[in-house]
């Protein structure tokens, strides 16, 4: 009888797809530029310290500039609301612009401790301290401590990815 070095990837990536996960927007301020992705891996982690974890593809953008011995010290997330899909999809896009830009039509602030671009109008937002980064396979988990709730909305839906598809929670 043989191992198997893994599962089947097609197999895994449709079993894995079929995990609705709510979205996100990761903002990192670096001095130089505002960067920004779109990540479904989001995690609280902690209360006591309060701590979430993001999952960055290894070798993206975000991902060096955060690993950077001089990078910025930190990020902000924003939980993404229902209306807010096409925002999701503009930092999900190859070769896209910086995120100033991005969110040119968007009402923003800036977290008073990262930094981070934040836009408006999520469920809510987080600013936090980059705490630790830690290798994943293909993706390095970010561990951010939360220093600031900016804001948390009331009520409202969330956006949720399921399958490849940003759909309506109720139908």
């Amino acid at each position: 009888m043989t191992e198997r070095a893994g599962a089947d990837s097609l197999l895994l990536r449709a079993a894995l797809a079929s995990y609705a996960a709510g979205v996100t927007l990761v903002m990192i301020g670096d001095g130089r530029d505002d960067i920004g992705t779109t990540v479904s891996a989001f995690c609280p982690l902690s209360m006591d310290p309060p701590l979430v974890m993001v999952a960055l593809i290894a070798d993206s953008y975000p991902a060096e500039v955060l690993g950077r011995p001089d990078g910025p010290a930190g990020f902000a997330i924003t939980l993404l609301a229902a209306p807010q899909r096409v925002l999701a999809g503009r930092f999900a896009a190859a070769g896209r612009p910086g995120a100033r830009l991005l969110l040119d039509d968007v009402p923003r602030l800036r977290g008073g401790h990262s930094g981070a671009l934040i836009p408006a109008g999520g469920l809510a937002a987080l600013d936090c301290a980059t705490a630790n980064l830690i290798p994943a396979g293909d993706h390095v988990m970010v561990i951010g401590h939360v220093l600031d709730v900016p804001y948390a909305a009331e009520s409202a839906d969330p956006l949720i990815r399921f399958r490849g598809r940003y759909p309506p929670l109720s139908q």
